[in-house]
């Protein structure tokens, strides 16, 4: 009877284990929807900007998409960083990571509005989300969500650049070209062992000539100097 009775308690611990874990990934899954639905509106709102080359219109998306979409991402994150235990951020990122890679993509093409041409840095991003960049001071931005973020938005500077020679801007196409003809430099530099950016990466690189192409078609047609001179 003794025996029996330790087998039961113990197997009642591994249940109470089970559901702890369950009711803690259900939570993780609620507060990452939350700042996923937050994601999709600041995506939404984002694509006006390729139906109008007006400066402080695209200046006034910007600002409306920090301040709506921007602070409800902060408070997801922080709830999440409430409930993960110490330490095992890596055990339970697979839930966030791609709505965080959209984030990237996000927070880096409204800074390249904001800018005129700016690449977000990963402290910038993190700040923005209310993360750290240090696994050593918790929930952080995790550089190869940064990197896979990054390259995310080089496809949608190239829609852009697409769009803004249609509606006359062709000095904007010029410019992302340059960008990111330097954003592949950049990840040049870099050993890619990681399948996930390398492949990623390879995506970039399609980007780049497509752009080429759209650079070229414009200069053919003289709507540009023939040296390519954005100013």
């Amino acid at each position: 009877m003794s025996s029996n009775f330790v087998n039961e308690e113990l197997f009642t611990k591994f249940q109470e284990y089970f559901d702890h874990e369950q009711e803690l990934r259900d939570n993780v899954r609620q507060i990452t929807r939350q700042i996923e639905l937050a994601s999709k509106k600041a995506d939404t709102k984002l694509q006006l900007i390729h139906s109008s080359v007006d400066k402080e219109r695209i200046a006034s998306v910007c600002a409306e998409v920090r301040r709506d979409y921007f602070t409800e991402c902060v408070e997801g994150f922080k709830n999440l960083a409430e409930i993960i235990p110490p330490g095992q951020f890596y055990r339970y990122n697979d839930h966030w990571n791609f709505t965080t890679q959209k984030l990237i993509f996000i927070i880096g093409l409204t800074v390249y509005l904001e800018t005129d041409g700016d690449l977000v840095t990963r402290e910038q991003a993190a700040e923005t989300l209310g993360l750290k960049c240090s696994q050593a001071e918790g929930f952080h931005l995790d550089i190869e969500d940064y990197l896979l973020g990054i390259l995310q938005m080089a496809s949608e500077l190239t829609r852009f650049a697409t769009n803004s020679v249609t509606l006359g801007d062709y000095n904007r196409a010029l410019k992302i070209s340059k960008f990111l003809a330097d954003l592949n430099s950049g990840f040049r530099c870099l050993n890619l062992k990681n399948d996930a950016i390398r492949k990623r990466y390879d995506g970039l690189k399609y980007e780049i000539k497509k752009i080429e192409g759209i650079r070229y078609d414009i200069s053919i047609r003289g709507l540009i100097p023939a040296n390519g001179n954005e100013n």
